[in-house]
C-alpha cells in the first residue's frame, strides 16, 4: 500500500513540475518522462481587470454602470516571522528525507512549491541551496558505505553500483521538482554554483565513483563482463551499457575506464593474435579477424561510447594485421594463388587496405608471379605447352587482381613487371615459341575454335609478345613461319593473318610489319601473274599436261633461303624457262632465281588404287625415278636428282621412315645410310585419297633455328654499330659509362654491357671511334 501511495506521489511531482532538461543521456526513461511536466498549477492564475469598463452588451441585456473598486495600502508593512527560514526548510528538509526513503510526504507538492518560491523571494535562496546541498552530501555518502566490502562478483557488484546509479537519478529528479523555483531563478542568475542536476551528478562522482574501492572494482568488473563476451561467453550486455552510460554522464568515460579498457584489449588482443596464428590456417585466421573486428564494432553500437571507436579499432587492426603482415603472406599467400582463392584474396586486400599494407601485398604476387614464372620459363619439358600455360597463368593474374584486389593501377603495373622480369629470364627462347604458337592457330586444320574465339586468344598472345625484350627474335621467326604459311598454302584466314598483321603494326610501328606486309603484296601479285601467264598460254607449246604455279617473292622481304640444286625431269624445266621469259619480257631488268626449298607437288599414281601424294620438290623428282627403276640405291638417287648427300638423307627418311611409307628401306632401320636401297611400298593402309609426306618441311631443325638466331644477332650487331656511331657522330666526345647508357636507352633490345663494349672496340679498330690519348675512358668521334 505504501508503495502504491509513493508511486501515485511521484506521479504528481511528474505532474507538476518542469525541471530544465539535463543533456545525460543515461537518466532512465521514466525518470526523463517525469521532467515533461510543466511550472506548478498554483502559481498560474486567471486575472481579471480592476478597472472599471463601459458598454457592451451582457445576456441580452445592456450593461450597467460599473462601481469603481478603491485600494488603499496597508498602514503598517507585514513582518516575517523570526523563525520563518528554520520552520520552511524543517517543512522541505522532511519532504528530502521522504524522497531519500521513498515514503510519503505529509505536505503536497504545491505546498513544498510554494515554501520553495517563499524563501526564495525573501532573499533566502543562498541558505537554502547551501542546506539542501549539504542534506544531498550526507545522504550521498551514506550511500556509498552500501557499496564497499560487497561481493567480487562482477555481475552482482555491477547490479549493485547500476542500482544505486539509477536510484540517486530518480531522487535526484524529484528532489529538483519539489526545489524547482530555486533552479530556475537563484541558480540560474547565480554564476560558479551547479544546477541542482549537477550538483548531484558532482556528489555522486566524488564521494562514490572517486572512491577507491568502488571505481576500481566497477572498472575491473565491466572489464571483466567484456573480455568473457570476448571469449564467447552471454553477458548482460543492458547492464553494462548501463554502467558505461554512466561513466558518460560523470564525465569521467575517458579517464577511468577508456584507458585500463584499452590496456586490457591491447593484451588481449596481442595473445589473440600470435596465437591464433600459429594454430589456424591462413584463410581461417582471416575470417577470425574479420569475425573480430565486426564483433568490436556491434559492441560500439551496443555499449561501448563511440569516442572509443577510432582507438579500439586501431589497435584491434594493429594486433591481429598490422604486427603479422610478413607471417600473414609467409604463413600461405603462395597457395591461395596458386589455387586462385578468390574469396580469401579479397578478404586478405581488405584487411591489409585498413593498415595500409597494400605495399607489402603487391610486392608478394610479384614475388609469386616470377617464382612461378620463371619456373615454367626456364623448364625445357614444358616447352611444347608453355604458351598456353602463360596464358592460363596470365589469365588468372588478371582474374585475381580484378576480382580480389579492386582492379588498383599498383597491381595491374605489377602484373607487367613481374611478366616481363620472368619471360626475359630465358634469352630467345620465348619469343621463339609465341612465334611459333601463333603459326599454329594460323594454319589451316586448327579446327574447333571460331573465328571469334581466335581473334580473343590472338589479342591475349599479343600481351605475351609485349613482355617480351627481344621482339626482333619473335619477328625473324614469325616471318619464317609466315612465309611458309603463304607459300605451301596453309594459312586457316587470309582476315585472320592481316587482323595480326595489324595488330602488331599497332603494336610495334609500321617498320616492324613493312617485310610482312610487302609478302601478302607479293602473293597477290603472284596471283595476278599467273592470270596474265595464263592467259597469254605461254605453256600451250610445250605439249605437256603439268599444271604450274609461280610464286614471285621480292628478296628483301623475304626470309632467306639456301638454294637448292635440282635436276629437274625436262618437262618442268621447260616450264620453268618458258615462265622465265614471260616475265622479264614484262619487266625487263630483273633477274629471277628459282628457289626449290619451299616447292611442292602432286604426284599422282597408279598404285595404291590411283591415290594422290602431296609432296615436296624434292621428293616429286625422287619419286619419278622410280617410273623406271623397281630398285634404286642411294647414291644413284643422289646422282640422278642432283641433291647433296644432306638433302638426299632428308628427302629419303621423309619417304620411307615417316607415317606413311611410299618407299621400302633395305635395310629396315630408323637412319638412312649411304649403302641403303629403296624400292616402292606394294601397299599404304591409308583411307585418305590424298597422302600427305611433306610434314617434314613444315618442322624446323634444331640447325635451322640456330641458324635463325645468329642471323638476328648478327642483325643486332649492325645495329649496335649504326647506334653506336650516329651518337657519337652527335656528340663528337662522350665518356664510356654514358655511351652505354645512351646505348642501352636507345636500342629496342636487350644487351649487356660487355656486348656493347666487344661493339665498340670493333669500331675502333675499324677507325670509326678512338679513344681520348689523356683519358682512356673517353671516347671521341673520327669523322
Amino acid at each position: 500500500m505504501q508503495n502504491e501511495t509513493t508511486t501515485n506521489k511521484r506521479k504528481e511531482i511528474e505532474e507538476i513540475a518542469s525541471p530544465i532538461e539535463p543533456n545525460i543521456a543515461s537518466i532512465p526513461e521514466k525518470i526523463r518522462k517525469s521532467d515533461q511536466a510543466s511550472s506548478p498549477r498554483s502559481v498560474m492564475m486567471s486575472t481579471r481587470s480592476l478597472n472599471g469598463s463601459t458598454g457592451g452588451i451582457t445576456n441580452g441585456k445592456k450593461d450597467q454602470p460599473v462601481k469603481k473598486l478603491v485600494i488603499k495600502g496597508l498602514k503598517v508593512a507585514p513582518k516575517l516571522p523570526e523563525n520563518f527560514f528554520d520552520e520552511t526548510w524543517n517543512t522541505l528538509q522532511q519532504a528530502v528525507h521522504a524522497v531519500y526513503k521513498s515514503q510519503i510526504s505529509q505536505y503536497s507538492l504545491e505546498e513544498l512549491y510554494k515554501a520553495t518560491e517563499n524563501l526564495c523571494s525573501h532573499k533566502m535562496a543562498s541558505q537554502l541551496y547551501d542546506r539542501l546541498r549539504s542534506e544531498m552530501e550526507t545522504h550521498i555518502k551514506l550511500e556509498v558505505n552500501k557499496l564497499l566490502g560487497q561481493t567480487s562478483d562482477p555481475d552482482k557488484f555491477l547490479s549493485l553500483v547500476d542500482n544505486c546509479w539509477n536510484t540517486h537519478c530518480s531522487d535526484t529528479m524529484m528532489i529538483r521538482a519539489i526545489f524547482l523555483y530555486l533552479d530556475r531563478t537563484y541558480v540560474i542568475q547565480t554564476s560558479n554554483i551547479k544546477s541542482l542536476w549537477d550538483l548531484g551528478l558532482h556528489l555522486f562522482r566524488e564521494y562514490v565513483i572517486s572512491h577507491p574501492e568502488v571505481q576500481k572494482k566497477t572498472v575491473d568488473s565491466t572489464i571483466i563482463l567484456i573480455q568473457r563476451e570476448r571469449q564467447g561467453e552471454t553477458v548482460a550486455r543492458s547492464l553494462l551499457k548501463s554502467v558505461i552510460q554512466m561513466f558518460v554522464s560523470l564525465g569521467i568515460y575517458g579517464e577511468i575506464f577508456e584507458r585500463p579498457f584499452l590496456v586490457a584489449t591491447q593484451n588481449f588482443y596481442a595473445a589473440d593474435g600470435t596465437s591464433s596464428l600459429q594454430e589456424l590456417e591462413l584463410s581461417m585466421y582471416l575470417r577470425h579477424v574479420e569475425s573480430r573486428i565486426l564483433a568490436e564494432s556491434e559492441r560500439l553500437l551496443s555499449y561501448l561510447d563511440s569516442s572509443t571507436r577510432k582507438s579500439l579499432i586501431h589497435l584491434l587492426e594493429r594486433n591481429l594485421i598490422e604486427n603479422h603482415v610478413p607471417a600473414i603472406l609467409a604463413k600461405g599467400f603462395d597457395s591461395l594463388m596458386a589455387e586462385n582463392k578468390i574469396e580469401d584474396l579479397t578478404l586478405m586486400f581488405s584487411l591489409f587496405n585498413r593498415v595500409n599494407g597494400l605495399d607489402f601485398l603487391k610486392t608478394a604476387m610479384s614475388n609469386y608471379i616470377k617464382t612461378r614464372g620463371t619456373n615454367l620459363v626456364n623448364d625445357e619439358q614444358k616447352d611444347a605447352t608453355l604458351v598456353d600455360e602463360l596464358l592460363l597463368f596470365k589469365s588468372q593474374m588478371d582474374n585475381i587482381v580484378n576480382s580480389s584486389f579492386g582492379h588498383q593501377d599498383a597491381f595491374v603495373y605489377a602484373i607487367k613487371e613481374s611478366f616481363e622480369a620472368f619471360i626475359n629470364s630465358r634469352a630467345n627462347r620465348p619469343a621463339e615459341l609465341i612465334a611459333k604458337y601463333v603459326d599454329r592457330k594460323l594454319r589451316t586444320g586448327n579446327k574447333g575454335i571460331s573465328e571469334e574465339e581466335l581473334e580473343s586468344l590472338l589479342d591475349k598472345v599479343l600481351v605475351l609478345f609485349r613482355y617480351i625484350h627481344g621482339k626482333d627474335v619473335f619477328e625473324a621467326f614469325y616471318k619464317k613461319d609466315l612465309a611458309k604459311r603463304l607459300l605451301l598454302g596453309k594459312s586457316a584466314s587470309s582476315d585472320a593473318e592481316k587482323s595480326m598483321l595489324s595488330k602488331l603494326k599497332a603494336e610495334c610501328g609500321a617498320s616492324f610489319t613493312m617485310k610482312l606486309e610487302g609478302m601478302f603484296k607479293d602473293i597477290e601479285l603472284s596471283k595476278d601473274i599467273m592470270d596474265s601467264a595464263n592467259q597469254a598460254e605461254i605453256f600451250a607449246d610445250l605439249g605437256t599436261k603439268i599444271d604450274m604455279y609461280v610464286n614471285v617473292l621480292t628478296t628483301g622481304y623475304w626470309p632467306a633461303y639456301a638454294p637448292i640444286e635440282l635436276h629437274l625431269p625436262q618437262q618442268m624445266a621447260d616450264m620453268e624457262e618458258a615462265f622465265k621469259k614471260f616475265y622479264l619480257s614484262k619487266h625487263s631488268g630483273r633477274r629471277l632465281q628459282w628457289m626449290n626449298t619451299l616447292a611442292q607437288c602432286t604426284v599422282r599414281t597408279s598404285l595404291w588404287n590411283g591415290r594422290e601424294l602431296a609432296v615436296s620438290l624434292s621428293q616429286g623428282i625422287a619419286l619419278l625415278l622410280f617410273n623406271t627403276n623397281a630398285t634404286l640405291s642411294f647414291k644413284e638417287i643422289q646422282e640422278a636428282t642432283g641433291m647433296d648427300e644432306h638433302e638426299t638423307k632428308k628427302t629419303l627418311m621423309s619417304l620411307s621412315c615417316g607415317k606413311v611409307k611410299v618407299l621400302t628401306k633395305n635395310p629396315a632401320t630408323k637412319d638412312v645410310t649411304d649403302s641403303d636401297s629403296f624400292t616402292v611400298t606394294k601397299d599404304i593402309k591409308v583411307k585418305m585419297k590424298k597422302i600427305k609426306i611433306n610434314s617434314v618441311q613444315m618442322k624446323e631443325t634444331a640447325q635451322e633455328q640456330e641458324k635463325t638466331v645468329t642471323g638476328v644477332m648478327q642483325d643486332r650487331q649492325y645495329q649496335v654499330d649504326a647506334a653506336i656511331v650516329r651518337i657519337m657522330k652527335t656528340r663528337k666526345t662522350l665518356t664510356h659509362t654514358l655511351l652505354i647508357n645512351e646505348l642501352l636507352h636507345q636500342l629496342k633490345f636487350p644487351a649487356k654491357p660487355a656486348d656493347l663494349k666487344k661493339r665498340i672496340e670493333s669500331l675502333i679498330d675499324r677507325e670509326y671511334l678512338e679513344r681520348d690519348a689523356a683519358d682512356a675512358n673517353v671516347y671521341i668521334y673520327l669523322a
